[in-house]
């Protein structure tokens, strides 16, 4: 007998004949509501990223200066401002710019699946600044939203916020698990 099979036996054994309710399973579906990107932006300050809305994004990147930055190979150069330092390994990087593949407003998430624009997980993961672009268009409602434009196949990289966490006296520490500083670009539409 499995350990597996020894614990579901103790459990039915505790419930008797006491019937299994169902559990509903009435979620929302993908599409009931409109993707509102000033409640994105209100969940990503929540979380203290900084968000640049209606920018240029290689104006935002000059401004932060981050000295050397790692690109994806994907990635719009014309992002990059004239004499950006762009190293090719991570682990020399100050900063990381990626492209997003979804956009959660309900949540202010973030989802990155490793497309060539977004690079390997662990390049969004070891530089202390992430500048992140969002276009207008990746931004859904809902987390039902954001799954239905998703492929489970790929690699996932969900980001709310900097990275951040609390010890058990509640004292917060950023830049444990990621980066310190997300700067999330919204960019003019063109």
């Amino acid at each position: 007998m499995s350990s597996r099979d020894l614990i579901l036996g103790r459990i039915r054994a505790a419930l008797g004949d006491t019937p299994v309710p169902e559990v509903p399973r009435a979620y929302r579906p993908a599409g009931s509501a409109a993707a509102d990107l000033d409640l994105l932006v209100d969940r990503l300050v929540d979380y203290k990223a900084v968000v640049h809305r209606g920018s240029d994004v290689a104006a935002v990147v000059a401004a932060l200066g981050p000295g050397r930055i790692v690109v994806p190979p994907g990635i719009d150069r014309s992002w990059l401002p004239a004499g950006a330092r762009v190293v090719e390994d991570e682990h020399d990087a100050d900063a990381v710019l990626t492209a997003a593949a979804v956009a959660i407003a309900e949540t202010g998430t973030i989802v990155l699946d490793g497309s060539a624009d977004q690079g390997r997980r662990a390049l969004s993961l070891l530089p202390d600044l992430h500048i992140c672009v969002v276009r207008p268009d990746q931004v859904v409602a809902t987390v039902p939203d954001g799954l239905a434009r998703l492929d489970p196949a790929r690699p996932l990289t969900w980001i709310s916020g900097p990275s951040a966490t609390s010890d058990i006296e509640l004292n917060r520490v950023e830049g444990v698990h990621g980066p310190r500083n997300l700067h999330v670009v919204l960019p003019v539409s063109r």
